[in-house]
């Protein structure tokens, strides 16, 4: 197995935005693309390495920037910064998704077009929900350690399916949150599923998060979603 990986660059509303795309070279097939939307650091090496990893599972991993790369934080403040301004804007985080996901169908082989998923961690949990909320042509969206308040734009149909890994302690997203999110996707029809991880609280995914990393949530939550693409893709 060799793994190929390469920058993919747009510019939306003035900004230019760098994602960072990873596959086998090893086969020429076409497969599927999983969007990897990254924690409120923004695009790190922490999602370029699960872009990696989900290349070796033969997909087309890409870990995508929503801040823009001049925007990209230094430290937690200005990370924190860049990403109260998105929250504030969730009209405009809803478009440099879907602007996102356009220019990524468009990267060209090996990476199928027509077989798209997204992944997202803490901040990028919200982001993918929001991505489905936005009615995109997904296969369906995975959230790990998420948040789950609804965005104020109007939501269009939800076609992808919603899969939800939680940790039940988490502060950030009480259990009152997670049956919000529940009775809003029932409501909207959708195919949704959540897995929540006792004792287990935000960021369980990430091993440089001391007192937060759970190593068998962890590896529970990435067989999951192991299952989920499996379920999603064949």
């Amino acid at each position: 197995m060799s793994i190929a990986t390469r920058p993919i660059r747009h510019v939306h509303g003035g900004v230019s935005f760098e994602a960072f795309a990873a596959w086998d070279e090893s086969s020429a097939a076409p497969r599927p693309i999983v969007l990897i939307a990254g924690t409120f650091m923004g695009r790190t090496e922490f999602e370029e390495k699960k872009a990696r990893s989900l290349a070796e599972l033969g997909y087309v991993g890409v870990a995508i920037d929503l801040y823009g790369l001049a925007n990209w934080p230094t430290d937690a403040v200005g990370a924190r910064a860049a990403m109260d301004a998105l929250n504030a804007d969730r009209g405009l985080l809803r478009d440099r998704l879907l602007a996102t996901l356009d220019v990524v169908r468009t990267m060209g082989p090996p990476a199928d077009p027509g077989r798209v998923a997204a992944i997202g961690f803490c901040f990028g949990g919200k982001c993918v929900l929001d991505l489905a909320r936005a009615g995109a042509d997904v296969a369906g969206v995975a959230s790990f350690h998420g948040l789950y308040d609804a965005p104020p734009f109007p939501k269009e149909a939800i076609t992808a399916k919603v899969l939800v890994l939680h940790g039940w302690d988490d502060p950030l997203a009480p259990p009152e949150t997670v049956l919000a999110l529940a009775n809003e996707m029932s409501e909207a029809g959708v195919d949704w599923q959540v897995h929540a991880y006792g004792h287990t609280v935000h960021a369980f995914t990430n091993p440089a998060r001391e007192g937060m990393y759970n190593p068998d949530a962890n590896r529970r939550s990435w067989q999951a979603l192991r299952n989920f693409l499996g379920e999603l893709f064949g």
